[in-house]
């Protein structure tokens, strides 16, 4: 089965809703806590990783653009 990519706009979302979660609690259930900080470092993770994709993707450009 493949995994579709998820968008930038998608992972920030879903990183700004973590955020959210955590300054909405009074006390911190530290279970939920840590399922929402290991979701949030996921995100971050591939986040990361699509963007040196995207930059990559530039670069290329670039180069077709300097050789025209």
């Amino acid at each position: 089965m493949v995994e579709k990519k998820q968008s930038l706009s998608e992972s920030i979302r879903k990183l700004e809703g973590i955020v959210e979660w955590f300054e909405g609690q009074e006390e911190i259930d530290v279970e939920k806590g840590l399922e929402k900080f290991k979701e949030g470092a996921s995100l971050v993770k591939s986040s990361r990783a699509r963007l040196k994709e995207i930059e990559n993707e530039f670069r290329e450009v670039e180069k077709t653009l300097d050789e025209a």
